[in-house]
């Protein structure tokens, strides 16, 4: 299988979130160390083991047709292991292929000339596909649908259009925003898989893993304490092992066990359900700063000296999934976990004291 990376030089570098050790979204430095830590088969590939399944299904259907396999959305919180997938699906066809970003697809013209180089089977795979624009949308709809392409040549009552036919390829789409995704462009996937997020017991095994290919001795309950504050991401784990590794080099003997990822990991300010200093400082502003909530996401942002979108995005999805903060119409607000995992709680007068 040849696998042919395109497109990502040209996404802007605000796209590329750092600064955050827990931050999901892929890093360059994640590039490197994720090409070589990703599975090339499914029965590799730890976790998501209801898609694990419909895709074997899928898979082995359309070997024994000799068809290409339908076209398939993927979606789900970032590092969950959208891509790793699709480089699996393509090595368990026997395909080669191609990856883009929606960003990167700026033109249709960009996208024709990525169509005209498939090959019959081959699966284009586009990241972050809800921010493809509008008139390239255009042009996929009659490529997924009848495996064609209609050009305009010309100008004004000269123009001709001509018809392109293309090869029977698989476009497997991501995302992670799958609302944002237009209706006729959704309705053209056969198969929509939503990935969740890992348990401890599977992030324990992708990082030992993980530990095993980047030869970092590791024993499994220092994994374990990894897994834990991981956010039940597999991208956080192992960009986790990495800087735990530095710590235990310096600190210990170079093995990471239970002590040596708590250290670490209290160096690194990640407490032991994963969150940051940001997170607890947007909660502790909530209830301290603003009585509990409601208060406005711009307000709260302002407050912290923060983007709203680096909380919309960052902070409040697992923030949320914890029970800690809620929307409400008036803004956002803090449950009595956040209260509780703070050590703040409310008296009679409504005053916070510690616990």
């Amino acid at each position: 299988m040849a696998i042919e990376m395109g497109g990502f030089s040209n996404v802007p570098e605000d796209d590329i979130q750092i600064g955050r050790v827990i931050e999901a979204s892929c890093t360059p430095e994640d590039m490197d160390i994720e090409f070589s830590l990703r599975p090339k088969v499914l029965s590799e590939y730890i976790g998501q083991e209801k898609v694990k399944e419909n895709m074997r299904i899928y898979i082995e259907a359309a070997k024994k047709r000799n068809e290409p396999l339908d076209h398939v959305l993927l979606y789900g919180p970032p590092g969950l292991g959208k891509t790793t997938l699709a480089g699996i699906i393509a090595n368990e066809m026997g395909v080669n292929i191609k990856i883009t970003s929606g960003p990167a697809i700026e033109k249709p013209g960009s996208l024709a000339s990525i169509l005209t180089t498939l090959k019959d089977g081959d699966v284009l795979f586009i990241d972050e596909i809800h921010r493809l624009s509008r008139q390239v949308e255009e042009v996929l709809y009659p490529a997924m649908e009848d495996y064609s392409l209609d050009i305009m040549i010309g100008k004004g009552p000269d123009a001709q259009s001509i018809r392109i036919d293309l090869p029977h390829f698989t476009l497997i789409g991501a995302t992670t925003r799958a609302g944002q995704l237009t209706g006729p462009l959704r309705d053209r996937f056969g198969v929509i898989e939503r990935l969740e997020l890992y348990t401890h017991q599977q992030l324990c095994e992708i990082i030992m893993r993980s530990a095993v290919i980047l030869g970092i001795p590791t024993l499994k309950d220092g994994a374990m304490e990894l897994a834990r504050r991981s956010r039940g991401t597999p991208r956080i784990a192992n960009r986790l092992l990495k800087r735990t590794r530095d710590f235990a080099e310096i600190k210990g003997n170079g093995q990471i066990n239970q002590e040596l990822a708590d250290l670490a990991l209290n160096c690194l300010e990640i407490d032991e359900i994963g969150l940051d200093s940001l997170d607890r400082r947007m909660l502790t502003m909530i209830i301290k700063g603003y009585n509990g909530g409601p208060v406005g996401l711009e307000t709260l942002a302002s407050a912290l000296g923060e983007e709203s979108v680096t909380l919309e995005d960052v902070c409040e999805p697992y923030l949320m999934q914890l029970g800690f903060i809620a929307r409400t119409p008036r803004g956002r607000t803090a449950t009595a976990l956040a209260y509780k995992h703070l050590g703040i709680e409310t008296n009679s007068d409504g005053q916070q004291t510690l616990i």
